[in-house]
C-alpha cells in the first residue's frame, strides 16, 4: 500500500533506467539501424574510392605517358618524351634537367600584341622605394638590362646569360614540368628598350622556345604608401615586383621584396605552388653589386634543379579528400535523432507527466544523458571500426586515441546542445526540419566558406578562432586536420596525425573550445529546462522581484473592479473563503489541498485582451474526500488543474498541497501526487503492466509490494484479463487507455490526486467499475475531479463546486445544492396543440407561481415551487385534464443536479452579460 517515504534519487533513476531499457528493447532494431549507419556510409566510400581509382587514379592522364611499339600495345615505351605536360610529373627523373630560373611576367589587359612585339610602349614595371633616394635611383637603373640579345649565343647558354627572362605562365608545385619551359608559351626578356628584331628562337632539351623582348621600366617612388597605391589602386597586373630598400647603404644591404602572391595556391596536402621569387632576389642583388663594384659585376644564377625521383602514380584517397564534409554530416546525423526524441517527450507531455508522478530533474537528466552518450559512443566506435576494417586511410593513418578523444568530447557537446535547443521547440516536425538544416548547412558552409578561410594565409587567425566557436565549425576543423594529415600520409607514405602534432595542427584550440562549450551548454540547457518546466520567463532571474508583472497588475485592476460589482458573493462561497483565511492563520493537517485567492490570467496575445481563467478561487479539500468541479466548457476547470499540477504558475494567490507551496516546493509535492490528465499520456510501445511498474517504482514501491500493487491496479480497472496487461498501449482502445491513465494516477496510494474528466469515452459498465475504484481510493487520498457527468459527480463527490467564467459560483454536497437551487418540481404534459392553453390554465390554477420552461408541439414543461404544491395535487390536475381532453403523456420529476447546474450557469452568464 502507500509508502510515506518518497523515492530516493537512485530509486527514481533506476525506475527511469528500467523503463527506458524496456522501451529501447521494443525499438531494438531502430537502435541497431542507427549504429550500423556508419557501416553503410563507409561501404559507400569504398565504392566511390573504387570508381575514383578506375577513372582517376589509374587513368592515363595521371601516370607517366607511354607510346605503343606494336598494334596491340603489348610492348610500349614510357618516359617524359611521350608525356603530356600533365603526365610529366609522374615520370621517373633519374637525371633531372637543369632549368633556367624565370621571372613571373604579369599578364596585361591594356596593351596589344603589336605593342608587345615592337616595344612601342612599356608593358611591365618594377617599382623601387627606400630611405635613400640617390642610392635607390642608381639601383633602379641597374635592375634592367640595356643590351640587346647576344648574337652568337644559342640555346640554354643564351638563357643563362640573361638574368631577366620570364614567362606569363604560372609555376607548378614542381620544376619537373615547369610550364614556362614545357609549353608553347614564349619566354620574354625584359629590357629597357626593344627593337623591331627583338625576337629569336632556340632549342632547350626537346622543346623549341621563342624568346621575345618586352619593354620594362624601373620607377622610383617616394615611400611604400605610393608603392601600395600603384599596386592596388592602379593597373597592378603590370607590376612585376616592387623593392623597398629601407636603410640600404654601402655597408648595409636591407631590402623587402613585394610580389603578386595570388599565384600561390593551397593544395590538399598543404604544399604551395612555387612562386618565381629567386630571380627577383637575384636581380636586386646584381643591381647592388653593380652599385658597389661597377658594371659587369654579377652573381651567376644559372639554373634550378629538382632531386632525382622514381616514376609515381596519383594516389588520391577519396575518403580523406571529401572527409571533412562527409564525416561532418555523418557525425551530425546523431543530432536530429536526439533532438526529436527530446521534443517528442515534450510535445506528448511525457516528460511532465513523469515529473508529476515524482521523477525529479536529476534522475531524468542522468539517465537520458547516459542513454544518448551510450548510443553516440557506440555510433562513433562503429564508425572508426568499420572505416578502419575496410581500409579507409582517414581512420587508419591518424592516431586512434586522438580520434576517439576528439569524437568523445564532441558528442558530449552535441548532446548538451540537443538538450539546450529542445527547449526552443514544441513540435517534432519543426525540430526535425531545423535539425537537418543545421546538419547539411554546417557541412556546406564548412566546405565552401570555412575551409576556404582556413586555407587563406591572409585571413586573420583570430577570426578563425571566433568562427570555431560555432560547434559545427569546430567539428569541421578537427575533421579537416585529420583529412590533411591522412592525405599527407598517403602521398608521402608516412603516418598521419600523432600526439606530437597536436599543438601545431590547430587541434589544441579546437579541443579547448569544445570542452569549454560543453560545460557552458550543459549549464544553459539545465537552466532553460527548469525555466520551461516551471513556465517562468527565461529572464526572470535578472528581473527586479519587487516589480509586479503585467498579469499581476491586471489581477489588481480586476479585483478593484469586482469590489464595485453589483453581484453579491454567495454565502456558501463566502464561508469557504473565510474557512481558508482562518486556515492560513492556523494551519491544519486535516486539509490536503488549500487554495487561497488563487488567480490565473493568460496574457494578451494577437491584440486580444487578457483572459482570466481562474478568478480568486479559495478552496479547502480534506483528506478522504473527493471534490468535484462542474462547469461549462471554457469555465477554467482545466486551467485550475494545470495550475495545481505545476504546468502553469498562478498569477497571484497561493496554494498548498500537504502544507507545501506549489510555487516553491512543487518538486516535493510531486512525490505524493497522482494525475489523470484530460488526454492520455502514454508510451505506445510499452504495455499497461510496464507503465504501472514504472510509476510504481517512482512511488517507492519495491519487490513483492510493487508486483502486488500493479496486479491489483490492473484488476481494478479491468485490464488484467486476456493478456491485455501485456499488450502495447498503442493497441488499446480509447476506453482502455483512459482506464490505464486512472490506474497510473492511483498507484502507490498518493496523498493527492487530480482527475480531469476520468470517465470520458467509457461504456456504462466500465464507467461504473471505474467509479467504484475511485471511490475506494478516496479513503486515503484527497481527490479533485472535473467532469461533465452529473451522475458521476453525484456518485463520487462529497463536495461539489460549480465553476463559471473563472469563478466558483456555489459549493456544497449534491443534496445541499439541489435543496438550495432546486426547490421545485418539473411537470411535463403532452396533449394536442389546441389544448395547450387549457393545460397552462389548469397548472396556473393549481400553482400561481408555476413557470413554463419548455414548449414544443403540444409538449409543455412547468417548474412548480415545492412549497405551494403537493404531489397529490398533481394527480388532481392530471385527472381534470383527462376529463376535459385527451392527455397523451405526463410526468413529474424532482430537481436533478443537472437542473441545478444549468440554472446556476445560465444565471451567472446572464449576470455577466448585463453587469
Amino acid at each position: 500500500m502507500a509508502n510515506p517515504v518518497p523515492a530516493s534519487f537512485l530509486t527514481r533513476a533506476n525506475a527511469l533506467f528500467r523503463k527506458n531499457l524496456t522501451y529501447q528493447k521494443r525499438n531494438i532494431w531502430s537502435n541497431v539501424r542507427l549504429i550500423v549507419i556508419p557501416l553503410y556510409l563507409c561501404v559507400l566510400l569504398v565504392f566511390i574510392q573504387a570508381l575514383f581509382d578506375t577513372q582517376v587514379n589509374n587513368s592515363a592522364d595521371n601516370q607517366c605517358g607511354c607510346q605503343c611499339l606494336d598494334s596491340k600495345c603489348q610492348n610500349k615505351t614510357c618516359g617524359l618524351q611521350h608525356s603530356s605536360p600533365s603526365q610529366a610529373i609522374f615520370c621517373a627523373f633519374p637525371n633531372p634537367p637543369a632549368l633556367p630560373p624565370l621571372l613571373q611576367i604579369p599578364l596585361t589587359k591594356t596593351s596589344s600584341e603589336s605593342c608587345r612585339r615592337t616595344g612601342s610602349c612599356p608593358l611591365v614595371t618594377i617599382l623601387v622605394t627606400g630611405n635613400n633616394p640617390n642610392l635607390g635611383t642608381t639601383l633602379s637603373m641597374n635592375l634592367l638590362s640595356t643590351t640587346s640579345f647576344p648574337v652568337n649565343s644559342t640555346g640554354d647558354l643564351l638563357l643563362r646569360s640573361l638574368a631577366n627572362n620570364g614567362t606569363t605562365s604560372e609555376a607548378d608545385f614542381t620544376n619537373y614540368n615547369d610550364p614556362g619551359i614545357h609549353s608553347n608559351l614564349p619566354l620574354y626578356n625584359i629590357q629597357t628598350r626593344c627593337t623591331q628584331e627583338a625576337t629569336f628562337s632556340f632549342s632547350i632539351g626537346q622543346f623549341q622556345k621563342e624568346v621575345r623582348c618586352i619593354q620594362g621600366l624601373s620607377l622610383w617612388r617616394n615611400d611604400s604608401r605610393e608603392v601600395n597605391d600603384a599596386i592596388f589602386k592602379g593597373n597592378h597586373e603590370e607590376v612585376v615586383a616592387a623593392y623597398d630598400l629601407l636603410d640600404t647603404d654601402r655597408n648595409n644591404f636591407n631590402v623587402t621584396i613585394l610580389y603578386n602572391s595570388t599565384y600561390k595556391k593551397m593544395l590538399l596536402d598543404r604544399r604551395l605552388k612555387f612562386v618565381r621569387v629567386p630571380r627577383l632576389v637575384n636581380l636586386v642583388s646584381n643591381a647592388y653589386l653593380e652599385y658597389l663594384k661597377g658594371k659587369g659585376t654579377k652573381m651567376l644564377f644559372e639554373f634550378v634543379k629538382e632531386m632525382p625521383k622514381l616514376e609515381t602514380r596519383l594516389r588520391m584517397d577519396i575518403a580523406s579528400f571529401i572527409g571533412p564534409i562527409f564525416f561532418t554530416w555523418v557525425i551530425l546525423l546523431l543530432f536530429p535523432v536526439m533532438l526529436t526524441s527530446l521534443v517528442y517527450e515534450k510535445q506528448k507531455r511525457l516528460r511532465i507527466i513523469m515529473k508529476m508522478h515524482g521523477l525529479g530533474d536529476g534522475p531524468y537528466w542522468m539517465i537520458s544523458y547516459a542513454y544518448f552518450l551510450a548510443i553516440s559512443a557506440l555510433y562513433i566506435i562503429s564508425l572508426m571500426i568499420f572505416g578502419s576494417a575496410i581500409g579507409l586511410k582517414f581512420f587508419r593513418f591518424n592516431d586512434y586515441s586522438i580520434q576517439f578523444v576528439f569524437y568523445f568530447i564532441y558528442i558530449n557537446l552535441q548532446i548538451s546542445i540537443a538538450f539546450l535547443v529542445s527547449s526552443a521547440f514544441s513540435k517534432v516536425e519543426t525540430s526535425t526540419v531545423a535539425a537537418y538544416i543545421y546538419v547539411f548547412g554546417t557541412g556546406l558552409l564548412g566546405t565552401f566558406l570555412f575551409q576556404f578561410l582556413i586555407e587563406d594565409p591572409s585571413f586573420p587567425r583570430s577570426w578563425i578562432l571566433v568562427m570555431e566557436l560555432y560547434p559545427g565549425f569546430s567539428l569541421y576543423r578537427g575533421l579537416y586536420e585529420f583529412s590533411n594529415y591522412a592525405l599527407k600520409g598517403n602521398l608521402n607514405r608516412k603516418n598521419g596525425m600523432k600526439w606530437e602534432d597536436f599543438n601545431g595542427s590547430g587541434m589544441d584550440e579546437v579541443f579547448s573550445i569544445i570542452i569549454v562549450e560543453w560545460f557552458l551548454a550543459l549549464i544553459a540547457a539545465y537552466y532553460m529546462d527548469r525555466v520551461s518546466l516551471s513556465a517562468k520567463d527565461p529572464l526572470s532571474f535578472f528581473k527586479n522581484p519587487s516589480k509586479k508583472s503585467p498579469s499581476a497588475q491586471i489581477c489588481i485592476l480586476q479585483k478593484q473592479g469586482s469590489e464595485v460589482a453589483v453581484e453579491m458573493e454567495r454565502v456558501d462561497v463566502a464561508q469557504e473563503s473565510e474557512k481558508v483565511e482562518q486556515m492560513m492563520l492556523e494551519p491544519s493537517t486535516r486539509y490536503a489541498i488549500v487554495c487561497d485567492n488563487l488567480k490565473m490570467v493568460y496574457p494578451s496575445r494577437d491584440g486580444n485582451p487578457p483572459k482570466v481563467a481562474v478568478h480568486g478561487l479559495s478552496l479547502a479539500v480534506p483528506s478522504g474526500e473527493c471534490f468535484g468541479m462542474l462547469g461549462p466548457n471554457g469555465a477554467g476547470k482545466t486551467s485550475f488543474i494545470n495550475t495545481m499540477i505545476g504546468l502553469v504558475k498562478p498569477t497571484s494567490g497561493s496554494a498548498f498541497v500537504q502544507g507545501l507551496d506549489i510555487c516553491s516546493d512543487m518538486d516535493r509535492v510531486y512525490t505524493s501526487m497522482g494525475v489523470c490528465p484530460q488526454h492520455d499520456l502514454l508510451w505506445e510501445t510499452l504495455t499497461g503492466r510496464e507503465h504501472l511498474l514504472f510509476y510504481g517504482r517512482l512511488k517507492n514501491l519495491k519487490g513483492s509490494d510493487l508486483n502486488k500493487a500493479v496486479e491489483e491496479s490492473l484488476k481494478s480497472v479491468n485490464l488484467f484479463r486476456e493478456g491485455v496487461a501485456d499488450k502495447p498501449s498503442g493497441k488499446y482502445s480509447g476506453g482502455m487507455k483512459r482506464r490505464l491513465s486512472v490506474a497510473i494516477s492511483l498507484i502507490g496510494s498518493p496523498k493527492v490526486v487530480y482527475m480531469d474528466e476520468p470517465s470520458t469515452g467509457l461504456d456504462p459498465s466500465s464507467r461504473m467499475n471505474l467509479w467504484t475504484v475511485i471511490k475506494r481510493a478516496k479513503k486515503h487520498s484527497a481527490i479533485i475531479l472535473t467532469t461533465h457527468s452529473m451522475e458521476e459527480a453525484e456518485f463520487l463527490c462529497d463536495q461539489l463546486g460549480i465553476f463559471v467564467d473563472g469563478k466558483l459560483q456555489c459549493i456544497g454536497n449534491p443534496k445541499e445544492l439541489k435543496g438550495r437551487y432546486g426547490g421545485f418540481y418539473v411537470l411535463t404534459m403532452t396533449t394536442s396543440s389546441q389544448h395547450e392553453k387549457d393545460v397552462e390554465r389548469l397548472v396556473q390554477d393549481a400553482s400561481p407561481n408555476a413557470k413554463k420552461i419548455y414548449h414544443i408541439a403540444g409538449t409543455q414543461k412547468f417548474e412548480i415551487p415545492k412549497e405551494e404544491f403537493r404531489i397529490s395535487e398533481v394527480f388532481q390536475v392530471v385527472e381534470n385534464a383527462k376529463s376535459n381532453f385527451e392527455v397523451f403523456a405526463w410526468g413529474l420529476a424532482d430537481t436533478t443536479l443537472e437542473d441545478v447546474f444549468i440554472k446556476v450557469a445560465k444565471t451567472t452568464q446572464a449576470f455577466n452579460v448585463f453587469s
